[in-house]
């Protein structure tokens, strides 16, 4: 069974910082490119950054550009974002996907960006 579990959502300030990490298991781990995504309230889920298996090849939302970094532990089966300069309007649900042919979500961690 596959199981994507994202952790380290919670309430920041504009302008703080949050890591959110997920972690992999049931899948043979560096198969499979990563990615966030994020929902907010009202809105269509987007991709948030992605990060391929190996080389590490990142791509980012316009978005998040400069802001955000995500990095992989195909060691440890996790992959990371790594989020600075919040803005309220980065608050979401983000969830963390694996694809390889076939897709699997996690449940998704709330981000909530306010003062």
């Amino acid at each position: 069974q596959v199981l994507l579990v994202e952790s380290g959502g919670g309430l920041v300030q504009p302008g703080g910082s949050l890591r959110l990490s997920c972690t992999a298991s049931g899948l043979t781990f560096s198969r499979y490119v990563m990615a966030w995504y994020r929902q907010a309230p009202g809105k269509e889920r987007e991709l948030v950054a992605s990060i391929t298996q190996t080389s590490g090849t990142t791509n980012y939302a316009d978005s998040v550009k400069g802001r955000f970094t995500i990095s992989r532990d195909n060691d440890k089966n996790t992959v990371n974002l790594q989020m600075n300069s919040l803005k309220p309007e980065d608050t979401a649900v983000y969830y963390c996907k694996a694809v390889h042919f076939r897709e699997y979500w996690g449940q998704g961690t709330q981000v909530t960006v306010s003062s």
